[in-house]
């Protein structure tokens, strides 16, 4: 009689699952800690005459430069951008992400590439879509004017309203997805016991789907704040040369300006500032949602 297959060392599934993470880690050491390390490293150095990169004599004066109090308007217009954007795609994420969940049915695969077909097409070309759509003579205003609805162009185009609306508009999905796996996870016999309760739809909405659906909203928010904060392409197409945000002040600074210590000091504080800011308001609404 044959005697039984032993099951494999503890040790060596663990070795096979280490293994399936080389690739992965491999892929961010090489293209995000690698370019990481260059940044902080150059933001310690200077420029010569040319504008080549000297790093004979390290120092911090480029983050002193980048803490100047001039900065701060610039930084208040990233932050104000960033969470009215957030604040609008999980207020128009949520019912999106909890319709196709609840009603999608068979659907579901469908709707869900419709949210990611956006993507499908250049974030650059949809901001300059936008510009058509937004400007004096273009097709919102159009409508508005031949509806009779306003006599004069509205000034769409170059206005915090035009920056916030395309930045929603470009981050939405990261928003919806997030969230469609919380809603699509979420136990409708939880949901039913609060109703046999007497819970109304409120109360089992308050009560039950938004704790419990709290993590799609928190990851949807930091994937959504991110971003928004190092979009610089939206504010200076749809904002004009007059909207100032720290990612355009560090987009000129690597470009035009020629002075990529400096840039990358000013990028460096921003990532560290913005990453921080996150980790602290993601701590501080987990322990008012969970205790």
């Amino acid at each position: 009689m044959a005697s039984p297959a032993r099951p494999a060392a503890p040790w060596r599934n663990r070795l096979a699952d280490g293994l399936l993470l080389v690739p992965g880690i491999g892929w961010l050491l090489l293209f995000f800690f690698v370019p990481l390390v260059i940044i902080f490293v150059v933001s310690f150095g200077t420029k010569d005459a040319t504008g080549h990169v000297v790093l004979g004599d390290l120092g911090l004066q480029n983050y002193f430069e980048a803490s100047k109090p001039e900065f701060l308007p610039a930084f208040g217009n990233s932050v104000r951008y960033s969470l009215l954007t957030t604040i609008l795609s999980l207020l128009i994420g949520y019912p999106i992400a909890y319709w196709i969940s609840r009603h999608g049915g068979r659907h579901k695969i469908v709707l869900l590439i419709l949210v990611m077909l956006p993507f499908w097409t250049s974030y650059l070309i949809r901001t300059y879509a936008w510009m058509i759509i937004l400007r004096d003579n273009g097709v919102a205003n159009s409508i508005l004017m031949a509806l009779g609805l306003t006599s004069d162009p509205i000034p769409f185009l170059n206005t915090d309203f035009s920056v916030v609306l395309g930045m929603t508009y470009g981050f939405l999905p990261f928003a919806i997805l997030p969230l469609y796996v919380s809603i699509d996870r979420l136990d409708d016999d939880l949901v039913q016991a609060g109703r046999d309760l007497y819970a109304t739809g409120r109360g089992a909405f308050l009560h039950i789907i938004l704790p419990l659906t709290m993590p799609g909203i928190i990851a949807a928010a930091v994937l959504t704040f991110i971003p928004a904060m190092g979009d610089y392409v939206t504010p200076d197409l749809l904002g004009g040369a007059q909207t100032s945000t720290i990612a355009k002040v560090v987009q000129v600074l690597f470009t035009s300006g020629r002075d990529w210590p400096y840039g990358s000091a000013l990028g460096f504080l921003l990532m560290v500032i913005t990453l921080a800011g996150t980790l602290f308001a993601i701590r501080s609404l987990r322990q008012e949602t969970f205790g």
